[in-house]
């Protein structure tokens, strides 16, 4: 299974550039903004959807998609977006952006300033996405101005401007508290979820190396990556598939068990680790309930 993106891997992902790298591990956290021209018409590709360990906070100008567990919010002119850690999610259809910038941080750039997690914008049930009017746009585009120009000076304080900077965004943001016009789509919402689990799910396989092991095996292991309750996600899975998450888990577990008996020649304990068991007794048990014999007697036959 991935990790989460951290800052270093979204900079060699967007800009296969080493020299954004030096300094992402000073005492002090990490800050950096940019212009989304860069990514935009042919340059422009769809986000993974994953977890990442930094915040984001994004002004996009154009048409856009967010995708997260339980909604996609369409973006039809332009809004500001707020991404943090807690939450999953990707973007699509970003061809269609005009302009923007976004910035990037972590929790150590606001060491001694408090928890980012006690804002609104940035909790698993607040408001991540607010559709801004063009007097608006002007407004949080000046604020971002400021920042490119903060970050090129030489004021040895620069940093604490930065962070000022960044919490107008926050505050600005939910100040407006602006009506929400983005289509929802609430009413796929199982048939998304369903979808992001598969991909979850198969985006542990296949296994290449023995000292590879897969992290999510559990109905509540998927449902914290996807931040929904495990009944939801339980509720989505049975009403879109007709099976139990847990179901569907044991069957790829057991199709990737069959593979690497067959086609490896790791022994069942090595397999058995690799697929999450923490005892090879557990794997035997498991693959003897569903398929009626003993994996080494299935790996002979």
């Amino acid at each position: 299974m991935e990790k989460a993106e951290n800052i270093a891997t979204l900079y060699q992902r967007k800009f296969d550039c080493d020299s954004l790298l030096e300094g992402i591990n000073n005492d002090i956290g990490h800050f950096n903004i940019f212009k989304l021209q860069a990514f935009v018409g042919d340059k422009a590709k769809p986000t993974p959807y994953k977890r990442r360990d930094y915040y984001k906070i994004t002004l996009m100008i154009g048409q856009g998609s967010i995708h997260y567990a339980d909604k996609v919010i369409d973006i039809q002119k332009q809004a500001l977006v707020f991404s943090d850690p807690q939450i999953p999610y990707k973007w699509e259809h970003t061809e269609n952006i005009k302009g923007g910038f976004f910035c990037v941080f972590n929790q150590s750039f606001f060491y001694q300033y408090g928890n980012l997690s006690q804002y609104e914008v940035f909790q698993p049930n607040g408001t991540h996405v607010f559709d801004l009017s063009d007097e608006q746009v002007a407004k949080v585009t000046t604020l971002y101005e400021r920042m490119f120009e903060e970050i090129n000076s030489d004021y040895i304080h620069k940093y604490d401007v930065l962070r000022n900077l960044v919490f107008e965004l926050l505050h600005f943001a939910m100040k407006t508290n602006a009506s929400m016009s983005f289509d929802k789509h609430q009413m796929n919402a199982n048939n998304r979820i369903s979808a992001l689990f598969s991909e979850l799910l198969e985006r542990q396989f296949p296994i290449d190396e023995s000292h590879q092991k897969i992290n999510l095996r559990s109905a509540s292991d998927f449902a914290k990556q996807l931040n929904v309750h495990v009944n939801h996600l339980n509720r989505a899975i049975r009403e879109t598939t007709q099976k139990t998450t847990s179901q569907i888990i044991a069957e790829r577990i057991m199709q990737e068990s069959k593979i690497l008996l067959k086609h490896s020649n790791w022994s069942v304990s090595e397999i058995a680790y690799s697929l999450g068991f923490t005892e090879v007794t557990h794997f035997n048990n498991f693959f003897k309930k569903h398929l009626q014999t003993s994996p080494l007697k299935f790996r002979n036959v």
